[in-house]
């Protein structure tokens, strides 16, 4: 693998794009629905969800307890690896720098370490879960319990643009 590929794949720019838009009933969101069709939105980047059309599960649109989880997980693996690593820089400081000889108690410097890092790691992790992606994703589960409809849009950003100005120029109210 060369290196510039490497880098092409690891850079944080976005592919696909996602808006989303909580409706009233059924109609409204059928009407949006159309309405980007007749803009030359492919069904493809469109999902309503609701009764009687996708689930919230089948979008990917997960319960905020199920994300958190997610990012608390991965963050404790991460940070405990870490914790591990500083863990065995530590003991290897102490027994080549200062001469202290390496003995159990000391050994054990490494896997406690690694532990508590990740409990901080999962404790950090899901809090972020539940105040980023999970409040919003309980934000959205909300409506769907309250008997909305969510109009889902996913590709590139100038796709999701155009569906964005279209359902804003014929939702909002007109000034007189």
């Amino acid at each position: 693998m060369t290196a510039s590929r490497f880098l092409h794949k690891a850079s944080l720019k976005r592919h696909t794009y996602l808006a989303i838009m909580a409706l009233p009933d059924e109609a409204s969101a059928f009407q949006a629905y159309r309405l980007l069709q007749y803009h030359g939105i492919s069904p493809e980047h469109l999902a309503i969800v609701g009764e009687g059309y996708s689930s919230a599960e089948r979008v990917g649109l997960l319960e905020p307890t199920q994300i958190a989880l997610r990012k608390a997980r991965r963050l404790a693996m991460f940070t405990g690896a870490f914790g591990a690593v500083m863990g065995a820089v530590a003991l290897s400081i102490l027994n080549l720098g200062f001469k202290i000889p390496l003995s159990v108690n000391l050994m054990l410097v490494i896997p406690a370490s690694s532990v508590i890092a990740g409990f901080f790691g999962a404790v950090l992790g899901a809090l972020f879960g539940f105040l980023g992606e999970g409040s919003t994703a309980g934000i959205y589960r909300h409506h769907l319990r309250q008997g909305h409809y969510l109009l889902m849009m996913e590709g590139p950003e100038k796709l999701v643009r155009l569906g964005q100005d279209v359902l804003k120029q014929y939702c909002l109210p007109k000034s007189r």
